[in-house]
């Protein structure tokens, strides 16, 4: 009699390369890395990103007070005969100061102003950021590469692509669907399954606009003038009004998180907002309280970001948060990409 019968041994074998299988599809999904190439490697915004933004088009940021002239009616000298003979001097105009320290940023483009305010048992980090052209309002890829289980530090990303303030985005990598656009290239146009939260699309005009991915392509949306394009949610404000309820949440998060969201003021004025949570210090917030930060802060439009451990703002060099990593340990999490506030 043999020891193994054939249908044994074959259910023995199927078994292990069901396993196997199994294996490296999860590997596959959350552990190996993957290079993927642009779905649409230009449209709208590719064709020449100076002429869409246009030339020139911003307006230096500087104090602006009005003056006006007093004693109008003082005599006016009549200098017809005198001819004024002077040395010609060529003088190089001044280069605009830039001021830089731990709370601010300010140069002829950029203004940016960080407070840290501690709301709900929670430190909550608040930059409010004015630019004079949308073509500082960028985002970067981890390693500058796009694909699944590609991930850096939000520090790394930012200090790499010269970035003056920086937050984490919406970790598209974590998910095989779901439109990507960033700086004005379509990555993916597959559609996400919770699309339902809407997606966050900032145009080249630096308006903000939320779109559902059931109701347009990607390849309308690259065409009709969106730069960047954020899929998490849900969208915190909306018209100025909080969109979302006490008890909503993202999936199964806990109702106490560490947030990241970014909201519009105003054409080229914006808020970006991090807070801490899951420590001792900090217990973090809900959405609803998230909300109520951006209305706060005179948010017409805000959006949620990927949060909890992800969540982390750079400014000027230097992490200002507290992020956590593996439970309550303070570290930075590795991520797909970034916002920020730059020239590169």
């Amino acid at each position: 009699m043999k020891l193994f019968k054939k249908p044994f041994v074959f259910s023995v074998f199927y078994s292990v390369f069901l396993i196997l299988l199994s294996l490296a599809i999860l590997l596959d999904a959350f552990v190996i890395p993957n290079e993927l190439q642009p779905s649409v490697n230009g449209g709208a915004a590719s064709a020449d990103v100076t002429f869409l933004f246009g030339e020139n088009t911003g307006v230096p940021i500087e104090d602006t007070t009005s003056f006006e002239a007093e004693g109008s009616d003082a005599p006016v000298e009549d200098t017809s005969d005198i001819t004024a003979v002077t040395d010609s001097v060529e003088t190089e105009p001044d280069e605009p100061e830039t001021i830089i320290s731990d709370t601010e940023y300010k140069d002829e483009n950029i203004k940016i102003t960080l407070e840290t305010v501690r709301i709900h048992d929670t430190e909550v980090y608040i930059a409010d950021v004015y630019i004079s052209s949308a073509e500082y309002f960028k985002t970067a890829l981890a390693k500058n590469k796009f694909g699944t289980n590609i991930a850096e530090k939000t520090s790394k990303i930012a200090s790499n692509n010269g970035a003056i303030l920086a937050i984490n985005g919406d970790y598209y990598g974590a998910d095989k669907k779901g439109y990507v656009i960033k700086n004005g290239t379509l990555y993916r146009e597959s559609i996400r399954n919770d699309c339902d939260y809407g997606d966050l699309c900032f145009m080249y005009d630096g308006s903000f606009k939320v779109y559902n991915e059931r109701e347009i392509s990607a390849k309308e949306l690259l065409n009709s003038g969106v730069y960047q394009l954020f899929t998490f949610g849900p969208v915190l404000v909306n018209n100025s009004n909080i969109a979302v309820k006490e008890g909503d949440e993202v999936g199964v998060a806990m109702a106490s998180n560490p947030r990241t969201a970014v909201g519009i003021v105003d054409k080229l004025h914006y808020v970006f907002v991090v807070s801490d949570g899951r420590t001792k210090e900090s217990r973090g917030l809900s959405l609803v309280q998230l909300a109520e930060v951006m209305k706060d802060r005179g948010c017409t439009l805000a959006y949620n970001l990927d949060g909890g451990g992800s969540s982390t703002m750079y400014f000027n060099g230097r992490v200002v948060n507290k992020p956590v990593n593996r439970g309550s340990k303070i570290s930075e999490r590795e991520v797909s990409d970034i916002v920020y506030i730059g020239y590169r």
